[in-house]
Formats: C-alpha cells, structure tokens, sequence
C-alpha cells in the first residue's frame, strides 16, 4: 500500500513538473508572438485555430472528411481576409459557407449525417473565428497593450480561482460538469483578475495615455471578460463530456489540447474586444 502511494505521488509530482514546464513555455510564446503582432501573429492565430478546430472535427469524427476540409479552408479564408481584406461582406461569406457545406451534404447522401455538418459549421465560428478576436484586439488603438486583458481574465482569473477554491472552496458551481470548481473560487478569481487588470493597467497607464478613469473601467471589462471566461471553460468540458473524453489532444504536455489550454481564451478574446472598443 505505501509503495502504491509512493508511485502516486511521483507520478502526481512528475505531472506537476511537466504541466509547469509547459506551461511557463507557453506564455514565453505567446509573449513573442503578442509583442511582435502583425502578420506573425495573425499567422499562429490562424495556426492555433486549425488546431483546434482538427481537434473539435476528431472528437466529432469528422476531421479528414470532406466537410472538414471545407471547414479548414474557411478558416484560412477568413484569417486572409483579416491581413488583406479582400472580402466585401463577412455575413455573405458565412452564408456561403454554410450553403456549401449544406450542398456537399445533399449531393453525396446519404455519406454524411447532418451532425457532421453541424460540427463543421459550428467549429469554424467557436475556434475560428472566436479565437481571432486576440488578433483583432491587438491591431486595435492602444491593443498592444489591451490584448494582455484576454489572458489576463482567462488564465489569470482560472489560475485565482483555482487557488482561493483550494483553500476555501465548499460550495460547487457546477457538480456535473465540473465537480471540482467552486462559487468561492469563482468569487476569487473574479477579484483577482480585478486586482491584476487594475494594477497592470496602473503601471502602463502613461503608455496607454488613460486615466484612473479607464484603468477601473479596465478593470471592470476583465471582470466581464472572467466571468464569460468561466462559460468558456464550462462549455469546453459539457463537450468533453458529451463525447466521453478527457482531453482533446495530448499536443501540448500535461494541458492536453490546444483546446484544452484555449478554452477560455476562445470565449474572452472577443469579449474584450468589443467591450474595449466600445467603452475606451
């Protein structure tokens, strides 16, 4: 029995140092690719976009059909179109694609099932199109410095919640889905991605030339942004569950998936980027 324990706790230990490793790797990356901006990072956006979206498409047991390939050239369409524009009118081509897809389904039944079709319109606009909303932030006035608020409302409120939950968590948030967060958790998080947003937005004030004003309103957008953040992390996890999972994938060590780490990136990405562009 001791010797059972033992194996656990290295393999628990070994699991922390992996998860830690890959995890400080990952913010380096994406501090390069944010900083740099421009093409660079629209090009890894739409990178990390195909990703998940295989990843989504595998799950749904789609990925090398003919309906994910429609879905993956969407996605680089629409990356194209935010570097050079050359789309008049993003709601025909949403149309379009959707028609497509409809088109391929019809012509070729009964190959595919509808669910098929559903998946593959659905994992264009949820990683796609929601994910590129860190792009669009940082090519925005003063996004250079108003992208870091999407991570600071995903993985600064998961990783405040996470803490304030171990220590004082009692009350579950949501027991079937995710029996292990809590309201206190959740609470926490919130005040800590406050906390964090307004002292960051303190510091580069003079850069970002806002006031106190804009730096509590800040503050209040990463709090939106937190709490849409925590739908995000929810939904990914009612899907995993649907579909019998644990992780995504298994590319990036001990998070799993690139949707496994995106998760709630892929839900405050445009949430601060509308919020910040309509209150700044």
């Amino acid at each position: 029995m001791a010797g059972w324990q033992e194996r656990k706790d290295k393999e628990c230990e070994v699991m922390f140092r992996t998860r830690l490793l890959s995890g400080i790797v990952l913010v380096a990356a994406a501090l390069v690719f944010i900083i740099s901006g421009g093409y660079v990072l629209l090009a890894v956006t739409a990178l990390i976009s195909l990703i998940g979206m295989y990843e989504l498409y595998r799950v749904a047991g789609v990925e090398r059909t003919l309906l994910a390939g429609i879905g993956y050239l969407a996605a680089i369409l629409y990356y194209l179109n935010l570097g050079i524009g050359f789309l008049p009118d993003m709601m025909a081509f949403a149309l379009a694609f959707l028609i497509v897809l409809l088109a391929v389904y019809v012509f070729s039944y009964p190959k595919y099932e509808i669910t098929g079709v559903l998946a593959a319109f659905f994992g264009f606009f949820y990683v796609a199109v929601m994910l590129s909303g860190v792009y669009q932030t940082r090519i925005m006035e003063k996004g250079a410095y108003i992208v870091w608020l999407i991570f600071l409302c995903s993985w600064g409120c998961d990783t405040c919640a996470y803490c304030v939950g171990v220590l004082f968590g009692k009350h579950k948030m949501s027991p079937v889905l995710s029996p292990k967060k809590s309201v206190e958790g959740a609470v926490g998080g919130l005040a800590g991605t406050f906390l964090l947003t307004a002292l960051y937005a303190a510091v580069f004030r003079s850069r970002m030339g806002i006031g106190m004003q804009q730096v509590f309103i800040l503050a209040a957008i990463s709090v939106a942004g937190g709490m849409i953040s925590m739908v995000g992390d929810l939904a990914a996890s009612g899907i995993k569950r649907s579909y019998g999972i644990k992780d995504y994938g298994k590319l990036i060590p001990g998070h799993g998936g690139i949707l496994d780490r995106f998760d709630s990136v892929i839900f405050t990405a445009p949430v601060i980027y509308y919020l910040a562009g309509y209150f700044l």
